[in-house]
């Protein structure tokens, strides 16, 4: 990529955000959504479950091959390619007749889904390339990830009171646009030096192995479990034996790495389950409309909003390790008020987990991406940062499907009943349990034996992939 004026990487990085802004609001939109398309539907709880997880479910078996196949064959060609496909599933969405439809409809949107947020912030790293700077950019990323929360519950609520919840699919058709334009314009090409070659065979298993995960979850399953068995290690058999694989596990020899990988899944499977059940706690038990249950969750996403640029600003100062430890901190705490003294029972209690909560995951984002691709050779940022956005899609994935088919087997198939809040007790713990998850991971894998692992892992993938 040619050297660019800095207006022109400020115009780059807005652009990247503009794509995430569109992936993120779409799925925090959608949650205060999920009582009225219940309704108009008649769905149980785990028709709301894939209408979330065909999202992330789709969305993360195919960002690692978008992140491949970006470096091969231009990130913007792919990124443009994107935007396009996920503005039509949009459109499909909004005008979806049956539950079935929107669902499927949900999956065609995740296809552009998965062509935008892992080459965004491959495009990020390879215009940010001196690490403040590249850290400040990551910051900002994370910080849209605040913006979507605070205005996902608001504009849902507002679209869902007004015009309906098919209104909240329109949204993402003037910003993909805009997106669009400006990408042609101002974003430059580029593509890895030596991109990795496909791998059919990696994709077929990790989709199978996501797919029959999330199912045998949702469904409770047997079959589907061990299909998901044997399909872990069918991959992990499969990949080391080629030379250039889907998931190059060589990665995962940096200990910040799989870190980072943990922390993403632990701290997005902490976000899916606390919206779910909050979202249907708020408009299913205490009645709210959609805009008033939007306005209850602001100060979880106002904190989210302010701490997530701090979070890089502090990432970029000191290193990941003090806000990893900030974040699982607040996280479980946050989580703990609900599983522990029922704070949904008491709005004091409510809107103090909120903040907590809030601030917590607004301190995770930032370090999870500036970890996961700050010690990967630049060659191959995009695969590098796949690994870190699919791990957080199958976090929000199964914490949707965890959390919700607690919720089902004790609430039952109407989460309006009178015990919900015993019923969702059980999902709270796990909740609290991902939060100390990311606490533990980021005291364990941000020490000095830990950069030590993945200067070592750098140099050896540099080594490894000059040809011979």
């Amino acid at each position: 990529m040619p050297e660019l004026t800095r207006r022109r990487r400020l115009t780059v990085l807005a652009v990247c955000c503009m794509s995430l802004l569109i992936v993120s609001l779409d799925n925090t939109a959608l949650n205060v959504a999920l009582p009225s398309m219940r309704r108009e539907f008649d769905a149980t709880v785990s028709g709301m479950q894939w209408t979330i997880d065909a999202y992330t479910l789709v969305l993360a078996s195919l960002l690692m091959l978008a992140g491949s196949t970006a470096d091969r064959i231009g990130r913007r060609r792919v990124f443009t390619t994107g935007l396009v496909v996920f503005a039509l599933g949009s459109l499909l969405c909004s005008l979806a007749p049956s539950l079935e439809a929107l669902v499927a409809f949900r999956a065609v949107q995740a296809v552009g889904g998965s062509m935008l947020n892992p080459v965004a912030m491959s495009i990020i790293t390879n215009t940010f390339t001196e690490p403040a700077a590249r850290a400040r950019a990551i910051g900002v990323w994370g910080a849209v990830v605040g913006v979507s929360l605070a205005a996902g519950p608001l504009v849902g609520g507002v679209l869902v009171e007004s015009v309906g919840w098919r209104a909240i699919f329109w949204v993402n058709l003037p910003v993909a646009l805009a997106a669009l334009l400006l990408t042609l314009r101002y974003v430059p090409e580029s593509r890895a030096p030596r991109p990795r070659r496909p791998d059919p065979v990696g994709q077929v298993l990790v989709a199978v192995l996501l797919g029959s995960l999330t199912y045998a979850i949702i469904e409770t399953d047997p079959l589907f479990a061990g299909i998901a068995v044997l399909a872990l290690a069918g991959l992990l058999r499969h990949e080391p034996r080629r030379r250039e694989p889907l998931i190059d596990l060589r990665f995962f020899r940096s200990a910040p790495f799989s870190g980072a990988t943990v922390i993403a899944v632990s701290a997005f499977a902490a976000l899916g389950g606390f919206l779910f059940l909050n979202t249907l706690y708020l408009q299913d038990v205490r009645g709210l409309d959609a805009l008033r249950a939007g306005l209850f969750m602001l100060p979880m996403a106002g904190m989210t909003f302010v701490c997530a640029p701090l979070s890089g600003r502090l990432t970029g100062s000191r290193g990941p390790r003090l806000p990893l430890l900030l974040a699982g901190t607040a996280m479980a705490a946050g989580a703990l008020l609900f599983a522990a003294f029922a704070a949904e029972t008491d709005d004091v209690l409510l809107l103090s987990g909120y903040v907590v909560f809030g601030i917590g995951f607004g301190l995770v984002n930032a370090p999870i991406t500036n970890t996961a691709v700050s010690g990967m050779p630049r060659a191959q940022a995009g695969v590098a940062a796949a690994v870190a956005s699919t791990s957080r899609q199958i976090g929000q994935t199964l914490g949707v499907a965890v959390i919700g088919t607690v919720l089902a087997a004790g609430a039952g198939a109407e989460p309006a009943a009178a015990d919900f809040t015993a019923a969702a007790r059980p999902g709270y713990w796990v909740v609290t349990g991902c939060g100390l998850v990311v606490l533990l991971a980021g005291a364990l894998t941000t020490g000095g034996w830990a950069r030590g692992t993945a200067e070592r892992t750098a140099r050896r993938l540099e080594v490894e992939e000059v040809p011979a």
